[in-house]
């Protein structure tokens, strides 16, 4: 049967060519150094690090070559304190939108963004790509998340600050509907 021109698989007991590990974990490191990303190697091919927002000021990350694909995780947002149906439908509509990664939920309700590249991909432009769509994913995203599902929280330590005197300087992004009677936008 012919698949198309796509090189052959293996049959029983042969082994498949082994990607290049080693090439996508070095060209990892030259785009990381190249996007001056101070980022650890805790063991051979995992690398973390933070990448700078602004809305979001800081997403943590991790890349993971594997032995077909190079994967990202980036935490966006621990489980929201309520209405999650709406948290998790915008979600859903915003995964439509993005490049190379989308929003997922581990077991403790915690957001994420997560994607996989295949090895042989693997590239400087590639690499600037994927790490630009999940930071534009994160701090795109974050004020939103927060709004739909910290609203309570949110509106709360808003009245505390300025009952006080304090400043809300960190919340100014939610004035808007802080400052009106009602819940935020959605």
């Amino acid at each position: 049967m012919s698949d198309g021109g796509a090189a052959s698989h293996p049959r029983s007991g042969e082994s498949a060519p082994a990607p290049d590990k080693a090439r996508a974990a070095e060209t990892i490191r030259a785009a990381l150094a190249e996007a001056e990303i101070d980022a650890a190697e805790p063991q051979a091919g995992v690398f973390t690090f933070d990448l700078p927002g602004e809305r979001k000021l800081s997403t943590p990350c991790q890349l993971v070559v594997g032995d077909h694909a190079l994967a990202v995780h980036a935490f966006v947002c621990r489980n929201p304190d309520e209405n999650h149906q709406a948290v998790y439908r915008w979600l859903l509509g915003r995964n439509l939108k993005l490049f190379g990664v989308s929003f997922g939920v581990d077991h403790n309700g915690d957001i994420f963004l997560d994607g996989r590249l295949p090895l042989s991909t693997v590239t400087l432009d590639e690499i600037d790509r994927l790490l630009g769509s999940v930071l534009a994913s994160a701090d795109e995203s974050f004020n939103t998340i927060l709004e739909l599902g910290f609203a309570s929280s949110i509106r709360r330590e808003w009245e505390w600050r300025v009952s006080r005197g304090e400043s809300t300087r960190n919340l100014e992004a939610f004035r808007g509907w802080l400052e009106r009677d009602g819940d935020p936008p959605t």
